[in-house]
């Protein structure tokens, strides 16, 4: 596909859980960015993936750290999936979040969270896809999944 905005359209189509990966940077402040591309890698051991522009303005943090926290996120964390996808200075501002493992930042109420050590970071053009090994985690209250879609925010059967 050579045009980007048919490229970009296309991905558009296809609806994708909404997670948040946290860390933080090299001065210790938390970073942060809603993501919709953390896949499982495997089970044993327990490996994720996610994907992310290296342009990003999480992307030192994730550069020069050895662990991020993944968060799944839920219908009831709409507001928080919009918060962690505003301009990086205004990500942490508020009480959705609060210091947990080894200091990173941990989204409150979400469904589920996972403490993860990177083991590899593989740069792809502007992008890179980092690859973690599940350290801890901790399930949270049960949510109706929260998808994007075509720039929207859903619920499985309708827009919330």
């Amino acid at each position: 596909m050579q045009d980007v905005e048919a490229f970009k359209s296309a991905f558009r189509r296809l609806a994708a859980g909404v997670s948040v990966v946290t860390a933080r940077d090299p001065d210790g402040a938390p970073a942060g960015f809603t993501a919709t591309s953390v896949a499982s890698l495997a089970a044993v051991p327990p490996m994720a993936t996610f994907n992310m522009a290296r342009r990003a303005s999480a992307w030192p943090a994730v550069e020069q750290t050895d662990h991020v926290i993944i968060h799944f996120l839920g219908v009831r964390n709409r507001a928080v999936a919009e918060t962690m996808s505003l301009d990086a200075e205004h990500r942490f501002r508020g009480e959705h979040w609060a210091p947990g493992p080894l200091g990173l930042p941990l989204l409150r109420d979400v469904p589920a969270w996972m403490l993860c050590r990177i083991v590899g970071r593989y740069p792809v053009e502007d992008s890179a896809m980092v690859a973690v090994r599940i350290e801890d985690g901790a399930l949270g209250e049960e949510d109706t999944p929260l998808l994007y879609h075509e720039r929207q925010y859903w619920r499985p059967g309708d827009s919330v």
